[in-house]
């Protein structure tokens, strides 16, 4: 199972993996850990942010879940240098070139794209498929926009296992490793986590124990991060230019783009310099280089306003948590735009305490998130930690309401209640009734529409005497963070059998079908003495509340009454989500990013032989006038090297858009002028080697033979004739060898050699299989008499044979030569001949 962290930011990516070492952020094909947010539209080439701007999608995090009609939309598209368009459904689309047609990509189709390329990198890293992963998400999303990024994940082949907030994934990275947390029992160490990004700024507290952690409160503000202090910088410096220069910078895209990327790169000078910094751009516009300089001390004034906004969700913070600030241990602060001093001097200030930096600002959440995977994955051991996170906006239903004669509502879930958590609802009704989802604060919403969605409850009908019937409602906040309406059941009473008297219906029930009760949970009985029971069942899929209703409170139970037998039947749910896509949507779009996967193949094969008939060019243009020089005639050389340059100038003209296949058939042409100009270099590199070779074989059977002709002990068991053979092929092997080279050292390097590397390592084991099964018999064994083997024992009872010498062989009993046995006998060793 792979265990995949993903942190999808506003304008980068990092991608963490667990493996059996650890937690590790993997780098992309450039060696690089940073994979910035940019989706590119290409037919050919790399991906170029400046030359290609309207093809190259920036910063579309933003668009999950929202319509095209969205004020924050509209309110952004004069500042993107793509186009956006309205989607058939009304949501928000991005506009581009793809394959030479105007496409239109929707928001969670473009972030599939993205997390593609993410998966890729993850596989490369980890050497095997990836399909389950943690997503992060800003902590102020809605349901809506959590949506949308979980269609995405699922267009992109990905298992989502959870959506983390960005707060929660950096809580984790810090609390896990922690040994010296205090104990389940003890008062909770409080910390406070500054995480200030590219596009929003998210503040949370955290209550730390020994194996958990419980998010207390969260704040955020989704127009403040690293971009808008960029934006002051870009505002700045057009407004220079301008004057100085005769420049308007903002009617051109390509140009603004470029100051964009620069006014960053100062931005991150100024941070670690307080002197003046240039800035400086050539060729900017109209052909004009321009220049400018800066300090941080006019940076910060000019940044006052933003500034400003750092310390309300501080405040906002500490008075959710109910905390003050000597209850806080420590502030840790992440994100990349949380390096600029300014920043760091007001939260700090606000504290009364020096920032704590132990964590990788830019790598934080992608750690988090893949511990996260790890926790959740059965491949892992990991220790045990449990995670409590909160309803960042307080959650209401309402419903129509006979009784009261038009809406009721509810607060199901408050601000900050634990989450993933579970609620039970229970309706009296007669007929099937819808509940209405909503954010009931919508002033703190970050988005325009505080409904969630419309959840209709089918099939329910009265009781047998026409009373209402009692309808339990789940509702639950899951690990994404995510409304539901999980299921409903009707709770059927059965008819009694004779002589049992059945229980009274609640008088609620008859008097007031509109009214909502809430379920007496059993935990709320127990007391507080289990609230770390409670904690550990709200992670778990199903936990009922305790809210005493109404009715319960007038009407007690009468214990003396006999049970009346019931049934429950589980009710089908209609949802009518906002800005949900549907089923038949999200599959067609994970068929499009199929045939779009397979189409980026198809073009990438085609770019690469495209790039090898380019490499071929320079490769051999250079080698000619180099190692290949003495292999060519000057006037092949000269006809090959025109080629080479009529080729290149094709190329970048009419080669620069052609099929795979073209350019293959374009390098074979190549290669076929080429190749025998390589293959004469090879054979001249390779052929001194393949005669050495042959002629230690020849040498090696020659000693073998005279020795045999010398009658030397060693091979005098071999065959007489055998041995005419081995001769005769050593001597005929001389006779080739020697010729071989005498007509090769005539021939000119630019010829066709007189005989090749193959020919001559061919000779030399036809030389091997000739003679070496004959050389290397075996000498048969003698069989010893027994007396005699007695005698050969050497000398009894300590007495020295004085004819034997150190080292020598010991003498047979007629006084012959023996050579000492081994294991094998007296076989001769195989010579090793490639």
């Amino acid at each position: 199972m792979s265990v995949v962290g993903i942190d999808v930011g506003f304008q980068s990516c990092y991608v963490a993996v667990a493996r059996a070492g650890g937690i590790e952020t993997v780098a992309n094909e450039y060696s690089d850990r940073t994979c910035y947010l940019t989706v590119a539209f290409v037919l050919f080439s790399f991906c170029k942010v400046v030359t290609n701007c309207k093809n190259t999608v920036q910063g579309f995090k933003r668009f999950h879940g929202r319509a095209f009609l969205d004020p924050y939309v509209q309110s952004a598209k004069s500042s993107l240098v793509y186009d956006l368009a309205q989607m058939p459904s009304g949501m928000t689309g991005i506009k581009v070139m793809y394959m030479e047609e105007e496409k239109v990509f929707s928001i969670e189709q473009v972030t599939a794209m993205l997390l593609t390329k993410l998966k890729e990198t993850a596989e490369t890293a980890m050497k095997k498929p990836v399909a389950d992963c943690v997503i992060s998400v800003p902590s102020f999303y809605t349901d809506a926009e959590r949506r949308s990024v979980i269609d995405a994940a699922q267009i992109a082949g990905l298992n989502c296992l959870r959506l983390m907030n960005d707060t929660t994934a950096v809580t984790l990275a810090y609390g896990i490793y922690k040994q010296d947390l205090p104990a389940p029992e003890e008062k909770p160490r409080n910390v406070v986590f500054v995480d200030l990004g590219h596009s929003g700024y998210q503040v949370s507290v955290c209550a730390f124990n020994k194996g958990k952690l419980k998010m207390l409160a969260s704040a955020f503000d989704a127009e403040l991060g690293g971009k808008d202090f960029d934006e002051v910088l870009v505002n700045h410096f057009c407004e220079e230019f301008r004057k100085k220069y005769k420049l308007d910078v903002k009617t051109k895209p390509r140009a603004l783009v470029r100051l964009y990327q620069e006014c960053e790169k100062l931005k991150k000078l100024m941070s670690a310099n307080s002197s003046d910094l240039p800035l400086n751009i050539e060729c900017f516009m109209n052909d004009i280089d321009v220049t400018g300089k800066l300090n941080r001390g006019h940076f910060e004034e000019m940044c006052a306003g933003l500034l400003a906004k750092v310390e309300a969700p501080l405040h906002s913070v500490m008075e959710q948590a109910k905390l003050k600030k000597e209850d806080i241990y420590a502030v840790e602060i992440v994100g990349g735009a949380s390096r600029i001093p300014a920043v760091k001097e007001r939260v700090s200030k606000f504290f009364g305490k020096e920032l704590s930096t132990t964590l990788n600002a830019d790598e934080a959440v992608a750690r988090g998130c893949a511990l996260q995977c790890a926790i959740l994955s059965p491949a892992f051991k990991v220790r045990e930690f449990s995670i409590t996170d909160v309803v960042h906006y307080p959650i209401s239903l309402k419903w129509n309401s006979a009784a009261e004669e038009g809406l009721s509502d509810c607060e199901v879930f408050p601000r900050n209640h634990a989450a993933p958590f579970s609620k039970v609802l229970t309706f009296y009704r007669r007929e099937p009734f819808s509940l209405e989802a909503y954010y009931n604060n919508p002033k703190e919403l970050p988005y325009p529409d505080p409904t969630i969605g419309q959840f209709m409850v089918q099939k329910v009908v009265p009781q047998a005497n026409g009373e209402s019937s009692k309808v339990k409602v789940k509702v639950r906040v899951n690990v994404h963070g995510v409304f539901s309406v999980s299921s409903a059941s009707l709770v059927e009473l059965l008819k009694p059998n004779e002589g049992e008297e059945p229980m009274e219906t609640d008088p609620a029930g008859k008097e007031e079908e509109s009214k909502m009760q809430t379920e007496q949970d059993d935990q709320k009985a127990k007391g507080d003495g289990h609230k770390d029971d409670a904690d550990k069942k709200s992670e778990t899929e199903e936990m009922e509340t305790s809210e005493d209703g109404k009715q319960e409170k007038n009407h007690a139970p009468s214990a003396k009454k006999p049970k009346v037998k019931t049934k429950t039947v589980e009710l089908p749910i209609e949802n009518s989500l906002r800005w949900q896509l549907t089923n038949d949507l999200v599959n067609l779009f994970m068929e499009n990013e199929g045939k779009m996967i397979m189409q980026d193949k198809l073009e990438k094969e085609r770019n690469d032989a495209k790039n090898n008939v380019e490499e071929y060019v320079y490769e051999m243009r250079d080698k000619l006038h180099g190692v290949l020089e003495k292999f060519v005639s000057e006037s092949d050389r000269d006809t090959f090297a025109l080629r080479l340059e009529d080729t290149e100038n094709w190329l970048y003209d009419d080669g620069e858009d052609q099929q795979k296949q073209v350019y293959i058939d374009k390098l074979a042409e190549l290669k076929k002028l080429g190749q025998p100009i390589q293959e004469r270099y090879i054979e001249a590199e390779e052929r001194p080697k393949a005669f050495d070779e042959l002629g230690r074989h020849i040498q090696q059977y020659m000693k073998i033979v005279e020795a045999y002709k010398t009658k030397e002990e060693q091979y005098e068991h071999l065959d007489e004739l055998e041995m005419l053979k081995v001769d005769k092929q050593v001597n005929d092997a001389m006779i080739w060898m020697n010729s071989k080279m005498n007509a090769q050292s005539k021939q000119n390097l630019t010829q066709e050699p007189a005989v090749k590397v193959q020919e001559i390592q061919a000779k030399t084991k036809e030389l091997y299989s000739a003679c070496n099964p004959i050389v290397s018999k075996p000498k048969p064994k003698v069989e010893i008499p027994k007396d005699e083997k007695e005698e050969q024992n050497g000398p009894i009872n300590g007495q020295e044979d004085t004819d034997a010498q150190p080292g020598s062989p010991e003498k047979g009993a007629a006084g012959s030569t023996v050579a000492p046995e081994s294991a094998e006998g007296n076989k001769l060793p195989e010579m090793d001949i490639d």
